[in-house]
């Protein structure tokens, strides 16, 4: 298994919806910053946000265990292989991230019970 890295491309807001359905004063996401960078296995990196990692642990998980060469979804979603550009589920205020399989292998042994 080999580690993912995780980057923080983009921290939004939709202005109009927060307007509409917000609480006063929400800002884009106080916890992940553009730029940050995270490495995961299967297990989620410490500091990350729990829903964001709900998110995205799929397709971590997928590039993790990956060959390396192989594009997702047959090649009509992203271009380049071994990457994935996904968001959170906040519809407010999403979080846009880069997961790029890495040949570094992870730390973690995961080992299924039987």
């Amino acid at each position: 298994m080999k580690n993912v890295k995780i980057t923080i491309l983009k921290t939004t807001l939709d202005a109009e919806l927060a307007a509409q359905y917000g609480v006063p004063g929400l800002t884009a996401c106080p916890m992940m910053r553009e730029g940050q960078v995270f490495y995961a296995d299967y297990a989620k990196p410490e500091g990350f946000c729990d829903e964001a990692w709900k998110a995205i642990y799929q397709y971590v998980f997928a590039l993790a265990h990956g060959d390396g060469k192989t594009l997702f979804y047959h090649g009509d979603w992203i271009a380049k292989p071994n990457v994935a550009i996904c968001s959170c589920n906040d519809g407010l205020r999403p979080v846009i991230m880069k997961l790029e399989g890495t040949d570094e292998e992870a730390e973690r042994s995961y080992v299924p019970v039987r």
